[in-house]
Order: C-alpha cells, then structure tokens, then sequence
C-alpha cells in the first residue's frame, strides 16, 4: 500500500515536472514572463489569505448562515429541506455506484465542503448544533446509497424515473398542500437564500432544455408557419436583455391570465428565466443539428425511418452530443442569471446578502466578506458544473472521430 502511495506521489510529481517545463520554462520569452508574474501572484496570494484569516470580519455570514441557505423558511418548517437533500444526495450515491466517474466526482464536490463545514471549529464558524446535524446527515445520505446500489439493482431507465420522481416530491414537500395540516403550505415568496437561487435554476433547467430543443427543430422546419414563428420568437427574445423581461414577467404576466388565477412572483421570475435561457439553448441545439453529417439522416430513411424515429433516434443525440460544451455553459448562465431576481425584488443568495448588509448597521463595513462568500458559493457550483460537462464529454468522445 505505501508502495503504491509512493508511486502515486511520484507520478503526480513528474506530470506537475513536465507540465511546468512546457508551459512555463518552455522558452526564454515563456521564463521571462514567469519569472515576473511568480512573485506577483505569490504575493496576492498570501495578501489574500492574511487578510482572509487575520483581517476580514465574517460575523454578517456565520452569524446569518440559515438566511443565506433557506431565506425566510418557516423554522417549523424546515425539517422538510432535510428530507428533501437527504433524497437527493441518496439518489446520488445510487448514481455514483451505477454510473460511474460522472456522479463519482459530482458526489465528491458536494462532499468536500460539506465535510469542511462539519469539521470547522465552532471558534471559527459559529454555526448551531443543528445546522452540523443536518449537514451530517445530507453528507451521508451519499454513502447510504452508494451502499444501497452495491445490494439492490436499479435499471438506468428506473434510476431517471427516480430522479425524475424525486423532484416532483421534493417540490410538493417543500410547497406543502393547501389544507393538510401535517404538511402545510409554504408560499415561494418565502423562499430565499441558496434554496432559491437552486429552485429557479434547476426548474429553469428542466423547462429550458426542451423549449430550446422544441425551437431549434421549429426553426429548421419546412412548415413556414412554425419556422416563421421560431425565428420570431427568438430572434425577439434574445434582442432584450434578461432584466427587461423580468420586469415583463413581473408587471406584464398577471395582466394575460385568466381571471382568478395568480401566478406568484416565484413563478413569474421561471417564466422569464425559461424563456429567454429557452432563446439561446435553440441557437446552441441548432448549431448542434446543422453538425450533422446529411449522410446520417439519408442512412436513416435507406433504412425505412420516418423523420420523426430519423430525428429523435438518429439526428438530435448527435447533434446533441456534439454541442455539451455549449449547452453545459447555457445551464452555467442560467445559474448565475438567477442572481438577477433581487431586482424584482425575490431574495436569493444575492438578495439576501444585500438584504443582510443594508439591513444591519453593525455589518454595513462587512460588504467585501459578504460578497465575497458569495463569489465563492457560485464558483464552487458553477465550477462542479463546468468539471462535470467535460468528464461528460470525455466519456462521450466529443470532438474525437
């Protein structure tokens, strides 16, 4: 075992060797230009710590940590996002024993902080018994199913249905249902916080893909009718900007609805977030479809497919394969685009730490702390998402022939 250790150390070392002597001392302009930005970057970087670990005051976050994960959640409430991450992260460690790398290093990312989260001292992180209970129980919930799998075989058809199933029944866990006492309603508006911010990303997700699917093969049809009306509808979308239709969205949306019907701000907010993700997700799908070699689709009707099994069997896994890149960073905006509902008012992570610092004079100096933990939640996310679509791509073969 050490042996083996030994070996790991030393490879890592020769690939760190050798990809320093390339791409660092490679040539003299290449030694030159290192040499003189080395010790600048070694310089911010230990500035940064020192002033991370000696100088910056992190009270506005450790002391509002449940503002900035769950809003305005009702506290009686909130064992319902326990058993809805205890679920998912469930659901992923199944994932990870059937399908291998991708959900492997998935998991892996999502354990990582929460493992740092539990083992901080509260000295440093002054978080509640509770709230490291919990994250104790999300973090084990992915060796549970892992363990799970190894005993009970789940198909990879069943597996999509489970997830699929998961997210119906974590949304109505969280909502509640209107007259149930057990399980009582919870309205949208007061979700906040990093709860929110994951909401109306990933129901953007879900919505987006196939509305851009739908638009991309609508654009290339014969029908003028349909491809008239796609080219419309996205070229219109895609001139505005996401804020703009937002406050469409806000203002403009309860006026077209039937009469007694209410569509919450929440909702509004996925309204305008689909539609206009929807826009630029065709213009991504299209790019993908006109990849495609026309020999595939001539393959396809010499072997008697029609061109609804020649499209959905032959030509758009193709193309979509080929464009993961394009549409992984798609899904990357949309997360990010999320932060723009503080505008219309709605209290994701962005809007509660602007909320936390105007709202308290004791941390109005603690913006820079604020804001930077911000910037980091969103990396860490947007980042798994980034190392996840090209470990998907390599398993894929993207870009290979």
């Amino acid at each position: 075992m050490a042996i083996q250790q030994a070996r790991s150390i030393s490879n890592i070392s020769n690939a760190a060797y050798n990809w320093a002597r390339k791409n660092l001392f490679g040539s003299p302009l290449n030694i030159l230009i290192s040499l003189l930005i080395f010790p600048l970057l070694v310089y911010l970087f230990i500035s940064s710590i020192d002033w991370i670990l000696n100088e910056a005051e992190w009270d506005a976050v450790t002391s509002n940590i449940r503002l900035f994960l769950i809003g305005q959640y009702p506290q009686s409430e909130v064992w319902r996002i326990g058993v809805v991450s205890s679920i998912t992260t469930m659901l992923l460690g199944i994932s990870w024993h059937l399908k291998g790398l991708v959900f492997r290093r998935l998991s892996l990312i999502i354990l990582l902080p929460l493992i740092t989260l539990i083992l901080i001292p509260p000295i440093f992180l002054d978080i509640s018994i509770v709230l490291r209970s919990w994250l104790v129980v999300v973090s084990s919930g992915i060796l549970v199913g892992y363990n799970v799998s190894r005993f009970w075989s789940i198909s990879s058809k069943n597996l999509l249905i489970s997830w699929l199933l998961s997210m119906l029944i974590d949304f109505i866990l969280l909502r509640g249902i209107e007259g149930v006492e057990i399980l009582p309603y919870v309205s949208t508006n007061e979700w906040g916080g990093l709860l929110l911010t994951f909401f109306l990303a990933i129901i953007g997700i879900l919505l987006s893909f196939p509305l851009g699917i739908f638009l991309a093969l609508g654009r290339r049809s014969k029908l003028p009718f349909l491809k008239g009306a796609c080219v419309v509808f996205i070229e219109s979308i895609r001139a505005v900007p996401l804020v703009t239709l937002l406050f469409m969205a806000l203002i403009i949306v309860p006026l077209l609805l039937p009469e007694g019907w209410r569509l919450d701000r929440v909702g509004r907010a996925i309204a305008a977030i689909t539609v206009f993700s929807g826009a630029y997700m065709a213009e991504n799908v299209r790019g993908g479809l006109a990849s495609v070699p026309i020999g595939q689709t001539e393959a396809a009707k010499a072997l008697g497919l029609g061109p609804l099994l020649t499209t959905t069997l032959i030509v758009l896994p193709q193309a979509l394969r080929n464009v993961i890149p394009a549409i992984v960073g798609q899904f990357i905006s949309l997360f990010k685009d999320t932060s723009l509902v503080v505008i219309v008012g709605l209290l994701d992570l962005v809007g509660i730490g602007k909320a936390v610092v105007l709202g308290n004079v004791e941390y109005i100096n603690q913006q820079a702390e604020v804001y930077l933990f911000i910037a980091a939640v969103y990396w860490v996310f947007t980042f798994s998402m980034s190392h996840v679509s090209q470990i998907l791509e390599q398993s894929l073969g993207v870009g290979d022939r």
